[in-house]
């Protein structure tokens, strides 16, 4: 029984940290948080800021990855503690991680990507993600991007 624990929170809490930064996060946020609520209705707040926070780390790292990883480790413990405290959480936290699981598997999850850029003062902002821009300036103080470097 424990080991069935084990297994199901592990894959749940992968789930849930693969959906944060992707367009399923409010789904599997909203699931989880459903699954505190059962338990223990104040235990709502807490458990979703703690999401929360653990997705903005996802969402501002330069190694989102990295994060998962580390996040995954901690919502396993979590989600283990909750089936250990209500075994009727089982069907509800497999139905969520399949879900997930089902729409990464699909190609039907999108990342979301966050980027601010602000120029002031006559500045000029250059900004990619996950990529390569090349830019020179001409004559004049022209921008001219890379003629080898197609747009990110």
């Amino acid at each position: 029984m424990s080991d069935e624990l084990t297994l199901l929170a592990e894959a749940g809490a992968t789930a849930v940290v693969a959906a944060m930064a992707t367009d399923l996060w409010q789904g599997a946020r909203a699931g989880v948080l459903g699954l505190f609520r059962r338990n223990a209705p104040d235990s709502a707040a807490p458990v979703g800021a703690r999401l929360d926070e653990g997705a903005a780390l996802v969402r501002t790292s330069a190694a989102p990855d990295d994060v998962r990883r580390a996040l995954a480790g901690i919502w396993a413990r979590e989600l283990h503690e909750l089936l250990r405290r209500d075994p009727a959480c089982r069907v509800p936290l497999a139905r969520l991680t399949a879900e997930v699981d089902g729409a990464f598997a699909s190609g039907r999850a999108a990342v979301v990507l966050e980027q601010n850029n602000t120029a002031r003062d006559s500045g000029t902002v250059f900004a990619v993600q996950h990529g390569d821009i090349h830019t020179t300036r001409g004559a004049g103080g022209a921008t001219r991007q890379d003629p080898d470097v197609g747009p990110q």
